[in-house]
């Protein structure tokens, strides 16, 4: 399955599933990173990896409209089946929507909707709450509405701060994006096999 991930910052994520053996062994090919932020760190891991990068600022166009369709444009050659969002602090509009309807996911460190948008983790342990948790969800139009594919639960623990809980809650999302992404290679397998009348 040939993907894009999408990343803006440490690429802790991206880090995950390029470093995932099942991934690999599964036949996941990431053909690109996107990243909205030249000096971003998740940039050099990509190198490390000879994986292609598409440095692409909205700043540089007159609108949002502008800056995806030169991201549309880069991917269309690229045969992309999914777009995985990855710490990618861009809201995702209509160019691209539409171009990739029910294929770009993105993982959110909250219970969705609780806590949606900036500084989840922050808000959720300011908020006095007993957990927070993971949620990966299909994109819509909107911010963090799309249709949730799971959820995990995580307790905010007493003896917390802010960074041990972030460092809880990157422990899980590793874990819940490398069984979504190897049940999306299965299911889109199983999808052709039947297309094409094997048992």
């Amino acid at each position: 399955m040939r993907v894009a991930i999408f990343a803006s910052g440490n690429g802790t994520n991206f880090d995950a599933i390029v470093n995932s053996s099942k991934l690999q062994n599964a036949g996941l090919e990431i053909a690109i990173l996107v990243c909205d932020q030249p000096n971003a760190p998740v940039i050099q891991k990509a190198n490390k990896f000879k994986i292609p990068v598409f440095v692409n600022e909205l700043k540089n166009f007159p609108n949002r409209k502008e800056y995806e369709k030169t991201i549309v444009d880069k991917l269309s050659p690229l045969n992309i089946e999914y777009i995985f969002l990855a710490g990618y602090m861009r809201v995702v509009t209509s160019e691209l929507l539409n171009k990739y309807r029910n294929r770009i996911i993105n993982i959110h460190p909250s219970l969705l909707p609780k806590f949606s948008g900036l500084d989840a983790i922050q808000r959720a342990f300011d908020s006095g709450d007993e957990e927070t948790g993971v949620t990966i969800h299909y994109i819509d139009e909107n911010v963090d509405t799309g249709p949730i594919i799971c959820q995990s639960h995580i307790p905010i623990l007493r003896t917390d701060n802010v960074e041990t809980l972030e460092e809880r809650i990157h422990t899980k999302e590793h874990e819940m994006y490398i069984k979504v992404i190897l049940d999306l290679i299965k299911r889109e397998s199983e999808n052709v096999n039947f297309e094409k009348g094997i048992d």
